[in-house]
């Protein structure tokens, strides 16, 4: 499983980290506990910029938010990164019990998106329902494999959610690769189980950030594979909304989150992973999730 295997590299990391402190270059161990936070944190802020690097050569048509709020903007995605991958995912357990599944009103299925987990979701799922919405997610793992081999577990949890709440149909809420695995799913099962479909930042035709990725499922992102070729031909037969970020750092050009055919809504100025804990996302996905579908 996804948070278990990053544990493992976590602690394997900090271990290298302390070992090189402390044998190598014959630090105390004050001094080589101080050396490994600072690898870690500095390792994440080098993968961080590499994102805006790229985001920042394949320029956004967006207008430009000044330094203060770019710089504002950087930081709080390299806060979430951390927050991410250093605290919620590895202990994805202390952060997302079980899915809270009653009998009742249509539930939603969170799809989170690459090299992540279920609990990427968890502040998310708390405000939707104290909504009211009832709420699950799922893990897609291993996470590397294409994106036609994870499509069989979206439908699967789809299944187990309509039969634990009695309801015919969910409401998929996709981020990223997310909405790539749900388009995926649609194009083979058609839309009987799905009443609605909104994506978060996918990048619908590709991305280039996706060149320098782990996986099939990378290669299969980048901007005019194959895979996206076909995807692109499958005609969209439900509701779709496609909230676009134009600062992503992931998603570039940014422009790629369009998607033909679906609603096109620009979010807010907000970072990749960001996003999945910004309040002001929240009350859009919450009041999207209230309007009715045709």
């Amino acid at each position: 499983m996804v948070p278990v295997s990053l544990l493992i590299w976590l602690a394997l990391e900090i271990a290298v980290y302390l070992l090189i402190g402390h044998q190598f270059l014959e630090a105390d161990w004050p001094a080589a506990v101080a050396g490994a936070i600072g690898g870690l944190l500095g390792i994440r802020a080098g993968i961080n910029a590499i994102t805006w690097v790229f985001g920042m050569a394949l320029a956004s048509p967006a207008p430009r938010l000044g330094f203060a709020r770019t710089a504002r903007l950087m930081w709080d995605e390299y806060l979430a990164f951390l927050f991410t991958f250093v605290l919620v995912i590895p202990f994805e357990r202390l952060w997302m019990p079980a899915d809270r599944l009653a009998p009742g009103r249509q539930p939603i299925l969170l799809v989170h998106g690459y090299g992540c987990s279920r609990g990427v979701w968890w502040l998310l799922r708390r405000r939707l329902e104290a909504a009211g919405h009832t709420v699950a997610s799922v893990s897609l793992a291993p996470p590397y494999i294409s994106l036609g081999r994870l499509e069989p577990l979206l439908n699967q949890r789809i299944e187990e959610v309509c039969a634990a709440t009695g309801s015919p149909q969910v409401t998929l809420v996709c981020h990223s690769m997310g909405g790539l695995v749900a388009r995926c799913y649609l194009a083979r099962h058609g839309r009987k189980r799905v009443a609605r479909l909104i994506t978060l930042a996918t990048p619908h035709m590709g991305s280039e950030l996706s060149r320098i990725g782990f996986g099939q499922n990378a290669r299969e992102m980048t901007t005019g594979s194959l895979w996206l070729q076909d995807m692109a031909a499958e005609r969209l037969t439900l509701p779709v909304v496609s909230l676009r970020n134009a600062y992503d750092n992931y998603v570039m050009p940014q422009d790629n989150q369009r998607l033909p055919g679906a609603r096109d809504i620009e979010l807010p100025p907000v970072g990749h992973l960001a996003m999945l804990y910004d309040e002001r996302i929240a009350r859009l996905l919450i009041e999207l999730l209230q309007q009715k579908t045709s």
